[in-house]
């Protein structure tokens, strides 16, 4: 990938002629804010041989095209426009899936709008395979086997609803797919998912948990070798003292870690070696309401100290997620954990990170040195992390069983935090 600057009408600057050899056997030309008329003019006078252009927030008279085909949205005219109308229908899908994911101004999903014109149009992308449809073959498997369970859910409103937004979403856009769910789930969508989905996969999805990027975990706690006794306690962190283990700061995955007032509950189950992580939050839903959701996690020690399995149900899918404490400072005052996961049967992988401290307000500035070096190791830049809003979080459903055990080897001294 080569990227160039909006000066494009300096016709002596190297750079244009560099971009005039580049241009000859590009795939892509992607424009983001390129306005100025003398450059909209080079450009239209030199990508003619490129077969895909996509503009964001570029000049008017600057046109998309994918496979070769100028954007026509109108889908109006003679009998040839017609000849043409299933190929223009599935331009204008892309288009959608493509803009509503630029729109979302994020690391993640500026990558994911870019993917899904490679994979249209240049070459097949297998992150994303699971945007290809399998036809007749779900829609009678899903009546075989879920004939009941799709019939209470088309006489639930929220069931319903819920449909019809995941509807709207592709396969593998998460953060749409997770706001309709969010803010739709009820027992019927969960009795829906798992029939469809989980036991039976209907769809024909796979997905994995990626393998990259890997964050290696912190060796060292209080200048002791990190074991997983006290990886556990450092998940645990102020539970006990406070009601809660970490409040969320900041997180990178837009479909995850965006929700406000975001609690983190860690504790030790009645049984022997059990381990348990319960996240607490909120979700404006997509009709504007402020609701709380929980989420009950198992999990399960890694090889190396400091990394863990979790599983979780999710309204009826199951993902399974590989965490790294990445750091945590020696007084608890916040740490980094990062995850990659994947729910198979619904076709979606994801990487995330989240910043925690006990209050849920970013570390001292004096810390700041080792929080961007520790977000480096996960390969995230502070600049796509998402402020988690934790202003008005009245009333959160904490608690946890009685008879979980909470930390074994780490003392609190910071007291600072108890008394806020």
């Amino acid at each position: 990938m080569t990227v160039f600057p909006d000066n494009l009408h300096k016709t002596n600057n190297p750079i244009v002629q560099n971009i005039q050899r580049e241009l000859s056997h590009a795939d892509i030309l992607v424009l983001v804010a390129v306005t100025n008329q003398e450059s909209v003019t080079w450009i239209q006078s030199n990508s003619k041989k490129v077969q895909n252009i996509i503009c964001f927030d570029s000049s008017p008279n600057l046109t998309n095209k994918l496979g070769g085909s100028f954007t026509n949205t109108e889908n109006k005219g003679n009998i040839f426009s017609k000849l043409k109308r299933k190929k223009t229908n599935e331009s204008l899908e892309i288009y959608q899936t493509v803009y509503e994911a630029w729109d979302r101004h994020n690391s993640d999903d500026i990558r994911f709008s870019l993917l899904v014109i490679i994979n249209a149009y240049i070459r097949p992308i297998s992150v994303l395979k699971n945007l290809r449809a399998k036809g007749f073959s779900t829609l009678n498997c899903m009546v075989k086997n879920c004939g009941q369970q799709i019939l209470n859910c088309l006489l639930d409103p929220n069931c319903r609803k819920a449909l019809q937004c995941l509807n709207k979403c592709s396969p593998v856009d998460q953060v749409c797919n997770y706001r309709c769910i969010a803010s739709y789930e009820s027992p019927q969508l969960e009795a829906f998912s798992l029939c469809v989905l989980q036991k039976n996969n209907c769809l024909g999805l796979d997905a994995q948990i990626p393998q990259k990027p890997y964050a290696h975990p912190m060796l060292k706690f209080r200048g002791e070798n990190l074991c997983h006794e006290t990886a556990e306690d450092l998940f645990v962190g102020w539970l006990g003292n406070l009601d809660w283990s970490w409040r969320v700061v900041a997180g990178q995955n837009p479909a995850y870690d965006q929700f406000p007032c975001q609690y983190q509950l860690f504790y030790r189950g009645k049984a022997k070696g059990s381990f348990w992580y319960e996240p607490v939050f909120q979700v404006k839903t997509l009709e504007g309401n402020l609701v709380w959701r929980r989420r009950k996690y198992r999990v399960k020690r890694a090889n190396i100290p400091g990394t863990f399995y979790f599983s979780v149900l999710d309204n009826g899918v199951v993902s399974k997620e590989f965490w790294t404490i990445v750091d945590v400072c020696d007084n608890l005052s916040w740490g980094l954990f990062h995850y990659s996961g994947a729910a198979r049967v619904a076709g979606q992988s994801y990487t995330g990170a989240v910043v925690v401290s006990p209050n849920g307000e970013y570390p001292d500035d004096k810390e700041r040195w080792r929080l961007t070096s520790a977000l480096e190791k996960c390969g995230i830049k502070e600049w796509e992390l998402y402020t988690v809003d934790n202003c008005s979080c009245e009333n959160p459903p904490l608690g946890i069983p009685e008879g979980s055990s909470l930390l074994l080897n780490i003392e609190l001294n910071n007291l600072k935090y108890l008394e806020t």
